[in-house]
């Protein structure tokens, strides 16, 4: 099988969970973290040290033991209902959805922070006087004020979901065949490796890839905070 065209597809896939993923972990964060910081008191306190307990869990694993357990049973369920083209789908259902209920911890601090900051403004202590209620503030004032700087975090979230779903990938937790990602390719390629010959094209070109692309995310979210002065707002 031709290894461009594979890397290729895997592309597809990594990028995908990738992408969904971190739009999971974009509505929960922003939602949580507006939520907090606007209340305030005894709410966002209580909110927040939910997120402190969670920040002290080992997130990978809750992953791990989200798809060993309940994987499974979507797929009976689906296959029950007759939805057998959506049952074969049903580790990348978990994929985006686990990977998205652990990323959203930095975003939701980091838009707490920025509302905390925009609430005592002029601009909405004006709205609050016409009458309008904490969810249009925070539809219309807060939330469109602080999009850089999601958007910013949002292009750091996307490589470590896809680094997240390599991992699991590489340790059969991730996606299956026929479907391929870069790390169900590098662990392909691992397989591959004996002492009479090493097919080490197998890992170097999916790895390659894969480490690349990291990079260029990592580096489009770093040049993008710096452009838009993100470290000087939170």
């Amino acid at each position: 099988r031709d290894v461009f065209s594979r890397v290729l597809y895997g592309a597809q896939i990594s990028l995908l969970v990738g992408i969904v993923g971190a739009g999971v972990s974009l509505v929960i964060g922003v939602l949580w973290g507006a939520i907090a910081g606007y209340t305030g008191g005894r709410t966002d306190s209580a909110m927040m040290r939910f997120v402190d307990i969670l920040y002290s869990l080992p997130s990978i694993i809750f992953v791990i033991v989200l798809i060993t357990t309940m994987e499974g049973l979507l797929k009976t369920r689906l296959e029950a209902a007759g939805s057998l083209a959506l049952a074969k789908f049903s580790r990348l259902i978990f994929l985006f959805v686990g990977l998205g209920a652990v990323s959203w911890l930095n975003m939701a601090r980091i838009v707490r922070g920025q509302v905390l900051s925009l609430r005592s403004r002029q601009f909405v202590d004006a709205s609050r006087v016409l009458g309008a209620g904490p969810m249009h503030i925070l539809a219309r004032h807060i939330i469109p004020n602080v999009l850089g700087v999601v958007i910013v975090y949002l292009t750091l979230t996307v490589p470590a979901i896809v680094l997240y779903e390599s991992f699991l990938s590489y340790l059969g937790l991730g996606i299956q065949p026929p479907m391929a990602s870069w790390g169900s390719l590098i662990a392909e390629g691992a397989e591959q490796i004996n002492p009479i010959r090493i097919y080490w094209w197998l890992i170097v070109f999916p790895g390659g890839v894969l480490v690349s692309t990291l990079l260029a995310l990592n580096f489009l979210g770093d040049g993008l905070r710096d452009a838009w002065d993100v470290r000087g707002q939170t």
